[in-house]
């Protein structure tokens, strides 16, 4: 993990992701406005509880199973949070009014990425890179996903089912050219 990955305080607001653990811990309760009201704590807020309600179950199992089993699989979803965290850079939406500039950041179109995939049940998505200059209208971009096979489902059936989830919904949120999207099964995820 480079210090490119690692959320800076302009992308949480100001706060740590020691502080949304601890806020999330307690339930969100008492409600925190600042927390809340800020898109990038909300983005890792969600992410952090997927963590949680996919590793606690995972874990029991695979601690009963396999009790001197590494624990990198935890640090590489902690790992992609913290990139995901980041807002990154500007992805242009069009408007008729020449005036105005409407954006996304690259953590809401990893976020529609993420849904996309989630939404399908045989896969449990990693991470999501954007390559390319997605902040030029019109460049092409290259989406790098990874993810998480559902043991006994066809890779290859999957993989086409995700492509096309993404191409779908990108297709709807954002104005990207997508040139490709390139899916790497790194794990299997028993039912």
């Amino acid at each position: 993990m480079t210090d490119h990955d690692v959320p800076q305080p302009d992308d949480l607001d100001g706060h740590t992701i020691e502080e949304l653990a601890d806020y999330l811990d307690r339930g969100r309760a008492p409600r925190d406005p600042a927390i809340e009201s800020s898109p990038g704590c909300r983005l890792a807020l969600a992410n952090m509880q997927r963590l949680r309600e996919l590793s606690v179950g995972a874990l029991q199992r695979r601690a009963a199973d396999e009790a001197d089993r590494e624990t990198a699989w935890i640090d590489r979803l902690l790992d992609t949070i913290r990139a995901e965290v980041r807002s990154g850079r500007d992805v242009p939406i069009a408007h008729p009014d020449p005036r105005l500039r409407l954006a996304m950041t690259e953590a809401a179109v990893r976020g529609v990425v993420r849904r996309a995939g989630d939404a399908l049940g045989d896969v449990v998505m990693g991470r999501c890179e954007l390559d390319g200059d997605v902040d030029v209208p019109g460049a092409p971009v290259r989406v790098s996903l990874t993810a998480g096979l559902l043991y006994g489902a066809s890779a290859d059936r999957a993989a086409d089912r995700l492509r096309t989830a993404v191409a779908t919904a990108l297709a709807e949120h954002t104005e990207l050219a997508i040139a490709s999207i390139d899916v790497r099964f790194d794990d299997v995820v028993l039912p």
